[in-house]
């Protein structure tokens, strides 16, 4: 593909930057060839000219797409190069929080500088047992894959880890170790796992200090063998390590400190048993004062010296030995205080009785004047004589910290080895995982021989990773058959030569050692004469002649010559090491030294007699007894390359996995990235080589299906064939033209760099074209939907404003019409107005004038007749008048004053009353008073009426009066001629009516006042009233509220109560799921303690005989928890107790011991109040027998051979009763013996005896039943027989009756004949109500069956008439279906009635039995009485009565001794299978409750006692025998539950008895209380359950990933990114692939299951609760843990399948089972996924929408959140902050996943059964002939 393609205008470049080391450019314009300069734009918006180099004419690096930044997988960038590699690594660090990476096999760990909660337990989980590919890269996915390669291709692993120092190397090793500790577990009770770990303090303590770079540095290699067994469990370790910096000892520099253990020393220096050291601040000696930084920050030295003494303790360190090496350490900082005086210049002096070393020679145990004469002195000897020579000052000095570094050297391998013989295995070692902890490449400004030897390491480390990741290349493309060409990557075998090889470096080194006087100076010279200008890899400074440089493969390095030599002999004189040798008070001392010729190196901590632990490890050559000399004579850079070659070929016998540390900053911040730094360490670590050498050749591998899957869009329909492999072919071949780009292996197609990122540019162009299609046609739907509407409103604008104009001209023609109109009337009203006024105004005149002449006319009659008359009434009228106004006067003074008086008292209670209270008290009084205020105003209303009624009483009289002038008039009138005498009178009477007018008036005017006054009074009074009333309303306002507040207050305390009262029922209810968990757990313990025990047993036993062989381990989580999931124990029997007790006396019994226990001793007492009652019965037992004797002597003869018949059968029961007697008797000898306790025990004389007689006393009762049925019927027979046949005979037998009558009666016989004959009728009666009722029955059976015909004829029309309606070939399936239904309810039916069949034939043959056994006595009886002449003449006609059927009580009886047969048949040997689909649910059980019935019913105790343990005994050892078998458990639990309710139902308990039917209280147990028991079955059925969940989480947990994340059940949602060189699992539905489906299959086939069982439907609930909560957790677990998984789609394709668990709830009525709240977290999950993430309005939805996830799970899901599309968005770092800080006060835990192995607490509710027991029939497919009902 041409470069043109590629650099494009947009596209975006990396150029080179002195600070960020690579910056991120777009190409402003098009490249073209042959252009020398890039027009660029950096991210700030800065444009740049970036020039190319004119020689190589190299373009810069292409930058990946958005897409592919931040895989986990840095081989899956379709670019690979050092700016892409760096880029991915930054992002996944700072915006992610990813500390981990992929480097194809290389996991490439940035030490984060802080804690972070991804190491857990609950995180081992969720990785174990997962490929390695499927789960985000973590430490602990490299060590599953390791010990998954050792289980799977039994070959040896090694974990290398790497880097620098501060990079995280030895935590890394640290969390691999305790990986392999948590998943194998230990094969022993040693616990070798804690021991391992345990090693990790001690050798920290003595082997790590801090450094400038590193507060946690470890000074030393170390490489541990973890050992494992057949069953791939830790066995053991071993400890190698390598080149000790022994210089730390005695200098440090500047911030850094010595070994952590000389602190911890002084910093526990005040403890008792440390006084003797004589420590004391750490400042106070030299040796730990120099760095000038004894403190580090957050670390308690006091502490980690207790952890170190724990340590040494578990792994065997006597506390002696502790202290022994205590005072080692404690000298030698003595001994850094010692100082030294100088004499001259070539010698000196310990200064007199030196404190420091005094102190150091006490510690020692050795002589203080040698000691301090060999460290002035040293002994020279030559061929001839030994001479002492004093050494100066400086030389003193030096000998004395060479005297300290090597004793602690010494000490350091002393510990190591004793750490290795505590991990030393015990039992034969099958296979080892090994992980090297090493330092990686170093660089300093100063560089010597340590850093020399370290780069050595990692030139060889480097070799051989290189060639194992060619290796791997190699072995792919061979694989897929592609052709092989060989890729050139880098060999650093010339730097190792140079190193290593003869004449090289360690050689001239060694050589020069050998000189007598040899110097640094000359070996450097050798070096330069011997490699400078011959080698390319050796040059020398410029401006120095003591320093050489070598370049390594990741830097070049210069080493000053300057002590060299010296650290390479590491020269201690000999006659110090002898002083100390020669110790004697300190045992310990010598023991460091005496093994010192046999080492193999002084820094190495292989122990001389170490076994290898590998069969594949290289065993080094054994050393002669001559060569041991020589040996100890070695250099340390020989003995460094002898001990590197041995891990060499160590490793080369492994499978590597390598890891790779990165230090970030150097400065310790959290989460701070340094690209310097980082691409140091990159090039020096060898990720930049693997991306190197990926990139030679076709870095980018897919899946045919996976390439069909993504660029899908880039085919058309027609080049889509069947075959996907031709598809993907003839495609690639259009859209790539050149072929060296791409090949084709057998099952994946390979690309080069880039041909991925093209593929997805056209893929996302293709995208981007279909988007804007897509856009440009909604955008134009869009605009026409918004024309159409525009349009639309305009017309209805215009519509509306058209119409409004219209309606307004309407209205202004009506308005003109209708003002016509009114101007029309309103004239013609004007003028009849005016007309009629002057009609009236004449009329009006023409009456006054009338009136007024009759007025005259009639006033001069009036006046003379009526003035008595009106004076009377008007004199009456004033006095009246006068006689109300006082009355009201007074009564309005009244009124007055009791205002006044009512004011003053109201002032005062308003006063009073403003307080609440008062308020309360007087508002009754207030309203009172209102009430009577409303009746006076009332009142007041009525007489106000009342005078109203006067007035208008008055104006009628007045009116009246008026009407009698006026007749009188009329009659003045025809008497005008009488009055003409009286007109002088008349005109008087006018005068005095004037008078009157003027008294009228008078009168109306005080009237018009009075009106005035009521008027004013009126008002005032209602005034009054309505202050009142506005008094009277604020008082009820104030009132209301003060309501108001009470019931606020009440409905406030009530609802606070009631809230109080949620939360306490709530915090109760948790309290008790706590408890009831606690309590469960605590079972589940004991039952994995006891099954250890049994397994620990069974194990001594097999070995014993035949050793345990081993098993492959198939899956990590299985080996891991193998002990807890394999645990289902029998209770240890009686005779194993001693036994059990003896090997774990701390173990707990088993619960069911203790209850038998408690049981025992409650019968012994139960017994001996039975002895009592038994005596009473013996006494009553001999009074009856007696009784009977005297009437048996009393009763005289029968008559005949009946009578001789009743002879013998009496002398029988005779018999009987004297051995009755007898037994009795020697009950109560045994019973009476004694008094002991033991007696009454199950198993005593007494006991048995017991037993023995109920036995056989019951079989006799039985046997006497049936005597007495026969005796009946042959009484009968003899009445039949007596009885005439002939006429002629009549008299003759009425006479031998009568005789016979006489001879009964003088005999007293009659009345038991009578009795006989009464007993006959009864049941002949009996036996015809029985038959009659069958008859009733069968009759109503058969019109059942008829009913039953016809409606099944009715179905078979309805469905003949529906297959007629259907097409042929659905009317064949449908007849088919219909067939296949009516033969299995035919052969349900027949199967019923082959059952029903067997019960009719079971019961006919005991009755022909009985009925055999009648007629046989019969028969014999008749021959015996009656004469040869009857039995010819009179033949007799036996009446043969049927016996009555025996009327079952739920009881099942069996022997004791097929207890054991009992339990085989019915527990041991059931096959699951056949009982549920045949049988009735619970019928075991139901068959175990009727046995223990029939043992109450008998009221033996040990009976009831062993059926129970044999009964829980025998349900665990199926269990343990078959536990992985699902249906098995559910049976069980079915079954036993059942038992625990039947054990309730029939207790006796009236709680239990409720729902009960008459009958089935009858049943109820009587003699003993089960409670006890029924807590042992409760537990049973506990661990039954928690065994049920395990089987559960074993059969869903290889689907619930695959089905619920990977499957795409919504096809074409997700997209498929490309994946680097671990693949994942494909979520493509392959065969063996599971999906939705399958999960959903498998649910119903346990739900089927459990129905089937007949589980209880609360039950049923709890385990489906506790299947979807698996589910939910286990998915969200491994999303949170699968970057890939954290997209949109995903999201989608999650809540889609949640739906399809929720539909499946529904199908099945479990919605209200809890299980769809399990799976909320889930569903928040995939919301979070789906919403939108930008603004804080999101944020805050994000906030209240995800409630059931804690804040750790949704940042880490936000962080985790990639874009499967360029067209969605990354989520921005300041909305994850944004999250974090309103969630910061959410109190939720810490812990990032779910917990999957949580078990929810069970109950068990009781559900009665309505079942009757004495119903119940026992296939004789169960094979329990034996048993039978009772």
């Amino acid at each position: 593909m041409a470069a043109s393609e590629l650099y494009t205008k947009y596209a975006r470049v990396w150029i080179p930057d002195p600070e960020e080391v690579w910056k991120s450019a777009e190409l402003l314009k098009d490249y073209k060839p042959g252009d020398k300069v890039l027009q660029l734009r950096l991210e700030e918006g800065k444009d740049l000219e970036y020039c190319l180099d004119p020689k190589t004419k190299e373009l810069p690096p292409l930058r990946n797409p958005d897409i592919l930044v931040g895989e986990n997988d840095l081989t899956a960038l379709s670019y690979l190069h050092e700016p892409a590699v760096l880029h991915n690594l930054k992002v996944r660090f700072i915006d992610s929080k990813l500390i981990y990476t992929y480097c194809g096999i290389v996991l490439v760990a940035i030490n984060p500088y802080e804690q972070l909660p991804i190491y857990g337990e609950d995180i081992i989980n969720a990785y174990s047992g997962q490929n390695m590919g499927d789960m985000d890269p973590h430490i602990f996915a490299v060590a599953e894959e390791a010990y998954k390669q050792m289980a799977r291709d039994e070959r040896n692993q090694s974990i290398i880890v790497s880097g620098e120092s501060g990079a995280g190397k030895t935590v890394s090793a640290k969390y691999a170790m305790r990986y392999f500790a948590t998943v194998s577990g230990s094969a022993s009770e040693a616990n070798v796992e804690e021991k391992v770990l345990a090693s990790n303090p001690i050798m920290e303590s003595i082997g790590n200090a801090k450094t400038t770079r590193n507060d946690n540095s470890s000074r030393f290699g170390k490489y541990i063998e973890i050992g494992f067994d057949k069953r791939y469990r830790i066995i053991g370790a071993n400890m190698r390590t390598y080149l000790l910096e022994k210089s730390r000892v005695v200098f440090q520099a500047e911030e850094e400190r010595n070994y952590h253990i000389f602190y911890q020393l002084c910093a526990s220096a005040a403890l008792p048993e440390f006084k003797t050291l004589r420590l004391g601040n750490a400042n106070y000696f030299h040796y730990t004062k120099q760095g000038g930084s004894p403190v580090i920050d957050g670390v308690d030295d006091a502490k980690e010296m207790v952890n170190t003494r724990q340590a040494c303790t578990l792994l065997g360190i006597s506390d002696s030995y502790q202290m022994g090496i205590f005072r080692i350490l404690a000298g030698i900082l003595h001994l850094g205080n010692v100082e030294f005086v100088s004499r001259d210049s070539d010698s000196c002096t310990v200064p007199p009785k030196h404190e420091p070393l005094t102190i150091f020679c006490d510690l020692m145990g050795v002589e203080y004047e040698e000691m301090a004469h060999w460290l002035c002195h040293r002994k020279l000897a030559t061929a001839t004589e030994t001479y002492i020579k004093p050494i100066s000052k400086l030389h003193a000095i030096n000998a004395r910290d060479a005297l300290a570094k090597h004793i602690y050297a010494n000490l350091f391998n002393w510990i190591v080895d004793h750490v290795n013989k505590a991990l030393h295995a015990t039992v034969k070692q099958h296979s080892f995982i090994g992980v090297l902890d090493i330092y990686g490449f170093e660089t300093f400004e100063i560089n010597s021989f340590e850093q020399f030897c370290i780069n050595y390491a990692n030139e060889k480390l480097q070799q051989q990773f290189n060639m194992h990741v060619f290796k791997l290349e190699q072995e792919e493309y061979m694989k897929e058959q592609i052709p092989w060409t060989l890729i050139d990557f880098y060999d650093n075998q010339p730097c190792i030569n140079l190193i290593e090889a003869k004449m090289g470096v360690l050689d001239l080194l060694d050589e020069e050692c050998k000189m007598p006087k040899g110097s640094d100076d000359s070996w450097a010279q050798k070096l330069y004469n011997t490699h400078l200008n011959k080698c390319a890899l050796f040059e020398k400074p410029r401006l120095s002649n003591k320093a050489f440089i070598i370049k390594h493969f990741a830097d070049k390095v210069e080493y000053q010559c300057e002590g060299f030599l010296e650290k390479n002999k590491d020269t201690v004189y000999e006659e110090q090491i002898k002083v100390l040798k020669s110790s004697k008070k300190f045992k310990l001392l010598p023991e460091l030294f005496q093994d010192e010729e046999k080492v193999l190196s002084p820094t190495s901590a292989t122990p001389s007699g170490r076994v290898p632990l590998s069969r594949t490890a290289v065993k080094p050559a054994k050393a002669r007894p001559g060569q041991a000399s020589k040996e100890h004579k070695k250099t340390v850079g020989h003995q460094f390359r002898n001990s590197l070659h041995l891990l060499m070929e160590t490793l080369n016998a492994t499978t590597p996995h390598y890891v790779r540390c990165i230090k970030p900053n150097d400065f310790k911040f959290p989460f701070t990235f340094d690209e310097k730094r980082a691409v140091q360490q990159l090039r020096a670590c060898g990720v930049l080589e693997t991306i190197r050498i990926s990139a030679a050749g076709f870095p980018s591998r897919w899946t045919y299906q996976e390439f069909f899957s993504r660029y899908r869009v880039l085919m058309k329909q027609r080049d889509v064939l069947g075959d996907r492999k031709q598809t993907c072919k003839n495609v690639l071949e259009k859209l790539i033209q050149d072929k060296d780009k791409y090949q084709f292996g057998k099952t994946k197609i390979f690309f080069r760099a880039g041909q991925v990122a093209y593929l997805e540019k056209i893929r996302a162009d293709k995208l981007r074209a279909a988007c804007i299609r897509i856009q440009k046609t909604i955008r134009g739907w869009l605009m026409r939907k918004k024309y159409m509407r525009m349009r639309k409103a305009a017309i209805t604008i215009q519509r509306h404003v058209r119409g409004y104009q219209a309606r307004c001209y309407a209205k202004f023609l009506r308005r003109t019409r209708a003002a016509v109109t009114i101007q029309k009337f309103q004239r013609m009203y004007v003028v009849r107005k005016r007309y009629q006024r002057m009609r009236a105004t004449t009329i009006a005149l023409q009456a006054l004038l009338r009136g007024y002449m009759v007025r005259n006319k009639y006033q001069m009659m009036l006046r003379e007749h009526k003035t008595v008359i009106i004076q009377k009434h008007v004199r009456g009228w004033l006095a009246r008048l006068h006689y109300g106004r006082i009355l009201k006067a007074i009564v309005y003074l009244q009124c007055c004053y009791r205002r006044m008086m009512a004011k003053r008292e109201l002032k005062k209670l308003k006063i009073e009353a403003r307080s609440v209270e008062r308020y309360k008290k007087l508002h009754i009084g207030l309203e009172n008073k209102i009430m009577q205020l409303q009746r006076k105003i009332d009142e007041q209303n009525k007489e106000y009426k009342s005078l109203l009624e006067k007035m208008s009483n008055l104006e009628i009289t007045y009116s009246t009066e008026t009407e009698k002038l006026r007749n009188d008039v009329e009659r003045l009138r025809m008497s005008e001629e009488e009055a003409k005498n009286a007109t002088n009178r008349v005109i008087s009477l006018q005068e005095e009516i004037a008078k009157l007018r003027k008294e009228l008036h008078q009168t109306q005017s005080e009237k018009k006042t009075i009106e005035e006054w009521a008027d004013k009074y009126k008002h005032d009074t209602e005034q009054l009233v309505s202050e009142l009333k506005e008094q009277n309303t604020l008082l009820k306002t104030e009132k209301e509220d003060l309501n108001r507040r009470i019931h606020d207050q009440a409905r406030e305390i009530t609802e606070s109560m009631e809230r109080k009262l949620v939360e306490e029922t709530k915090q109760l209810e948790l309290d008790l799921n706590d408890e009831r968990l606690r309590y469960q757990n605590l079972l589940n313990e004991f039952s994995r303690l006891e099954e250890r025990y049994d397994d620990l047993k069974d194990e001594m036993n097999l070995m014993v005989s035949i050793p345990k062989p081993g098993h492959k381990r198939t899956d990590s989580t299985h080996s891991s928890n193998e002990s807890e999931y394999t645990f289902s124990s029998e209770i240890t029997e009686a005779e194993d107790l001693p036994v059990r007790m003896e090997q774990e006396p701390s173990e707990k019994k088993a619960p069911l011991d203790m209850s038998l226990f408690l049981k025992l001793q409650k019968r012994v007492t139960e017994l001996e109040q039975e002895k009592q009652s038994l005596q009473d019965e013996l006494d009553r037992k001999e009074e009856q027998a007696l009784r009977a004797k005297a009437k048996e002597e009393e009763r005289p003869p029968m008559r005949g051979a009946e009578l001789e018949y009743e002879s013998l059968k009496r002398q029988e029961l005779e018999s009987e009763n004297k051995k009755l007697k007898n037994e009795l008797n020697e009950l109560q000898k045994a019973l009476t013996e004694t008094r002991a306790p033991e007696v009454t025990a199950p198993g005593a004389p007494a006991y048995r005896v017991l037993l023995d007689q109920l036995t056989s006393v019951s079989e006799e009762l039985e046997v006497r039943k049936e005597e007495v049925l026969i005796l009946r019927s042959q009484l009968v027979s003899q009445k039949e027989a007596i009885q005439p046949k002939e006429d002629k005979n009549t008299m003759t037998d009425a006479t031998l009756l009568l005789e016979d009558v006489q001879k009964m009666k003088d005999k007293g016989e009659i009345a038991q004949a009578y009795i006989g004959l009464k007993e006959t009728n009864r049941l002949l009666e009996s036996q015809l109500q029985s038959q009659k009722k069958s008859h009733e029955n069968e009759l109503e059976s058969l019109r059942g069956e008829i009913q039953s015909l016809k409606e099944e004829n009715n179905r078979q029309q309805q469905l003949l008439a529906q297959n007629l309606q259907l097409p042929p070939e659905a009317r064949i399936e449908a007849s088919l279906q219909h067939e296949i239904t009516r033969l299995t309810n035919e052969n349900l039916d027949l199967m019923e009635q082959l059952e029903k069949q067997d019960k009719t034939v079971r019961k006919l043959k005991k009755q022909l039995k009985v009925f055999a056994k009648k007629i046989g006595e019969l028969e014999v009886g008749q021959m015996e009485n009656i004469s040869p002449g009857q039995i010819i003449d009179e033949p007799i006609r036996p009446v043969n009565i049927p016996r009555k059927e025996k009327d079952f009580q739920g009881m099942l009886e069996y022997k004791r001794e097929d207890e054991q047969k009992l339990v085989k048949n019915l527990i041991l040997e059931l096959k699951p299978r056949g009982v549920a689909v045949n049988l009735i649910p619970g019928l075991p059980a139901y068959i175990l409750f009727m046995c223990v019935r029939h043992a109450d019913y008998l009221n033996d105790d040990q009976k009831v006692r062993s059926l129970l343990t044999s009964t829980i005994n025998g349900i665990k050892k199926v269990l343990k025998k078959r536990g992985d078998d699902f249906e098995t458990v559910s049976f069980w639990l079915s079954n036993t539950c059942r038992f625990l309710h039947c054990l309730k139902q029939y207790s006796g308990e009236e709680g239990f008895m409720k729902h009960n039917t008459p009958r089935q209280n009858e049943h109820c147990l009587t003699n003993f209380d089960l409670a006890e028991y029924r807590q042992v079955l409760s537990d049973l059925a506990i661990q039954i359950y928690q065994q049920l969940v395990r089987v559960l989480e074993n059969i869903l947990q290889p689907m619930i990933v695959s089905g619920m994340l990977e499957h795409e059940t919504i096809q074409g949602v997700s997209g498929v990114k490309p994946t680097g060189l671990r693949k994942r699992t494909s979520s493509i539905a392959d065969e063996g692939t599971y999906t939705l489906d399958s999960i959903i299959r498998q649910l119903n086939s346990f739900h089927s299951v459990m129905c089937q069982h007949g589980m209880d439907p609360e039950l049923i609930k709890q385990v489906v609760k506790q299947m979807f909560y698996i589910i939910g957790a286990v998915t969200l677990n491994n999303l949170l843990l699968r970057k890939d998984m954290c997209s949109w789609s995903k999201g989608m394709q999650i809540r889609y399948n949640v739906s399809q668990l929720e539909e499946w709830l529904r199908d099945k009525n479990l919605m209200n089972s809890g299980a769809k709240e399990t799976l909320e977290p889930l569903i928040q999950a995939a919301q979070l996924l789906q919403v939108k993430k930008k603004t804080d309005e999101d944020a805050e939805a994000i906030c209240s929408m995800c409630n059931a996830l804690t804040t750790a799970q949704i940042v880490k899901v936000l962080n985790l959140y990639t874009p499967v599309n360029e067209f969605e968005e990354r989520v921005l770092v300041s909305f994850i902050r944004t999250i974090q800080v309103r969630l910061r006060d959410r109190k939720d835990s810490p812990q990032l996943l779910m917990d999957a192995k949580h078990i929810f607490p069970v109950t068990f509710p009781f559900n009665p059964s309505s079942l009757a027991l004495e119903t119940i029939q026992i296939p004789a497919s169960l094979g329990l002939g034996f048993i039978s009902r009772v």
